[in-house]
C-alpha cells in the first residue's frame, strides 16, 4: 500500500472540510425555515447534495448537526452584534434587531421544541449566557456597580431585548421593524435609566 503524499492529505482535508461546511449550510437554511423536528437528516443530506451516510459520517447524528448550525450561527451573530458601539442604545438594538429579523423565527421555534429535545436546551442556555455577556459588553458602563443590582439590570435588559420581546412586536402586535426597534430601545433605557 503506498503512503498518501502530504499534498494529496491536504487536498483530502479540505474536501472533508468544505463538505461539512455545505452541510452546514445547508442544514442552517432548513433550520431556518422549518421546526426542529419537521428537519429530517435525509433532508439535510439531499439539500447539501450527499448521501444521508454523508451527513452521518461527519456529525453522527441530527444532534450533531444541530451543533454545527449553532456553532455557526453563534459566529454570525457575534460578529454582528458586536459591530456595534458600546453605549450606543439604538445601534445595539438595531444590531440585534437585525439579528432577529434573519433568524428570530427559528430561535422562537427552537425554544418551544426544546423542553422535547434535550440537545437544543444546551444551545439556547449557552445562546442565554452569550446574550448577557454581549448586554453586559453594550451596556455595563451604564450598569449599577453593586453585584445584586447589577445582575437585575442584565435580567431586564435581557427581558427588553429577548427574542420573544422582538416576535410580540413584530409578529403578535404588528409593528414595524423600526418602531420595534424604537420601542426595544425605549426599553433599554428605561432599563438603563432606573434606580441604581
Amino acid at each position: 500500500m503506498k503512503t498518501p503524499r502530504p499534498y494529496q492529505m491536504t487536498a483530502r482535508a479540505d474536501a472533508v472540510a468544505t463538505t461539512k461546511e455545505r452541510i452546514v449550510e445547508a442544514a442552517t437554511a432548513l433550520f431556518l425555515e422549518h421546526a426542529y423536528e419537521d428537519v429530517t437528516l435525509a433532508a439535510i443530506a439531499s439539500a447539501s447534495g450527499v448521501s444521508h451516510q454523508t451527513v452521518l459520517n461527519h456529525f453522527e447524528s441530527k444532534e450533531g448537526v444541530v451543533l454545527g448550525v449553532a456553532e455557526a450561527l453563534k459566529g454570525r451573530t457575534t460578529t454582528a452584534r458586536h459591530a456595534a458601539t458600546p453605549g450606543d442604545v439604538a445601534g445595539a438594538v438595531r444590531a440585534l434587531v437585525g439579528e432577529y429579523e434573519w433568524m428570530g423565527d427559528a430561535n422562537v421555534r427552537w425554544a418551544v421544541s426544546a423542553d422535547r429535545f434535550e440537545g437544543l436546551g444546551a444551545i439556547l442556555d449557552d445562546a442565554r449566557a452569550g446574550h448577557q455577556a454581549w448586554l453586559e459588553a453594550m451596556f455595563g458602563d451604564q450598569m449599577p456597580a453593586t453585584p445584586a443590582a447589577r445582575r437585575r439590570a442584565v435580567l431586564a435588559l435581557h427581558a427588553a431585548t429577548d427574542v420573544y420581546t422582538w416576535k410580540l412586536l413584530r409578529r403578535d402586535l404588528g409593528q414595524s421593524r423600526r418602531d420595534t426597534e424604537k420601542l426595544m430601545s425605549d426599553l433599554v433605557v428605561g432599563v438603563l435609566g432606573g434606580e441604581r
